[in-house]
């Protein structure tokens, strides 16, 4: 076989196979919360809530939302990733006796988004403090 025959065979397949590969067009979803959903006995002085996914997300994009800003906690800086970019922490100050309810992206804020730019299921998580 020739070398420019032998290229173009090779080319060909390369094209081919890059061409058989899916798209991601699954929507991520959380698969841990800290504290976890639910929680009763909350320790006020925690620093830091945070959020697990399934799969890898973009980086300096999340919504962090509430439906009432009373329910929501007060930051004290800026959500971060960790964990090649599956964990999302946020800095935050707790109140006793308190009970949270906090959105991981919502029907109106969808910013939290996989690596393909797919929006994570809204997911509704509640916890309440000592």
């Amino acid at each position: 076989m020739t070398k420019p025959l032998h290229l173009f065979l090779l080319l060909a397949i390369i094209i081919m196979c890059t061409s058989c590969t899916e798209q991601d067009t699954q929507e991520p979803y959380v698969i841990e919360t800290s504290p976890p959903n639910g929680s009763i006995d909350v320790d006020p002085s925690i620093t830091e809530l945070s959020v697990t996914f399934d799969e890898e997300m973009q980086d300096g994009n999340w919504s962090w939302a509430y439906t009432k800003k009373e329910d929501f906690p007060e930051t004290t800086g800026q959500p971060y990733y960790t964990e090649k970019f599956t964990k999302n922490s946020l800095p935050v100050k707790l109140e006793p006796n308190k009970e949270y309810v906090i959105w991981i992206n919502s029907q109106k804020h969808k910013n939290f988004k996989d690596k393909a730019g797919n929006s994570a299921s809204p997911y509704r998580w509640v916890f309440k403090t000592k």
